[in-house]
């Protein structure tokens, strides 16, 4: 299971929401897989998260149909548009940056 970084994403939440019993039964099951904080395609789908409230969601809205209707308008603008994200983070950069997490070869 792959989990971004929320403080909600970890076993102990397995453990809120299930029976003790069943908790460990799921978390035996699965591996828990957590994305970085901050790898650059979260940034760019927090960037389009952005983008759609600021365009779409900047308003009361009266029904969660309604909210469909209206994200799927917007989502088909965006598209047509093809925005580009300019992203200026290279590998380069973040080998640099993020040299911990790069193995040493």
């Amino acid at each position: 299971m792959v989990l971004d970084n929320y403080s909600t994403h970890c076993t102990g939440a397995f453990y809120e929401t299930f029976k003790p019993n069943i908790a460990k039964r799921l978390l035996d099951k699965i591996e828990l897989i957590f994305t970085p904080k901050h790898g650059s395609w979260l940034n760019m789908a927090e960037i389009e998260l952005n983008v759609m409230n600021k365009q779409c969601l900047n308003r009361h809205i009266d029904s969660r149909e309604q909210i469909e209707i209206e994200i799927e308008a917007w989502q088909n603008q965006r598209n047509n548009k093809k925005n580009k994200i300019n992203w200026q983070f290279t590998d380069k950069d973040a080998r640099i940056k993020l040299k911990k997490l790069y193995p040493s070869i």
